[in-house]
């Protein structure tokens, strides 16, 4: 079944994607600003009517799974109006010190797991003596 068929109906959950209202009310009251490289949409609305301040709104609707991690750091500026510009028009400037941005992967199949974890079988070196287990007394 569609994407789209699911989410009349029902299957379709906010976490997997914005809703067919949420899709109509971004599309009806707010222009397209740029795409990310993870596929995410960034909006902003033509005027102050939804505004809670004197500011437009900003929207994203990600692509595939909702997670706040998933927006970049120039695009989650913009959104929080830290940035006038949007990335696509003034482009982020990336200092040598700083890493690529990776979403946080806690809670999926590729969640870091340290040696002795229990997702990596559980084994950990043998205790070297220097340990003294607690007990109440």
């Amino acid at each position: 079944m569609s994407k789209f068929l699911k989410s009349l109906v029902g299957w379709a959950t906010w976490w997997n994607g914005a809703s067919v209202g949420a899709k109509f009310h971004i599309g009806r009251r707010a222009n397209l600003v740029g795409t990310d490289e993870m596929g995410n949409k960034y909006y902003e609305a033509r005027d102050n009517k939804d505004s809670y301040d004197s500011r437009k709104r900003r929207y994203v609707i990600f692509n595939g799974y909702a997670e706040a991690s998933k927006v970049s750091p120039d695009w989650h500026g913009w959104l929080h109006h830290t940035f006038a510009e949007p990335p696509t028009t003034a482009p982020f400037v990336v200092k040598a010190w700083e890493k690529d941005h990776l979403p946080n992967m806690s809670g999926t199949v590729h969640a870091y797991k340290p040696q002795g974890a229990l997702g990596r079988g559980g084994e950990r070196q043998k205790a070297t003596g220097d340990y003294e287990a607690w007990t109440p007394n």
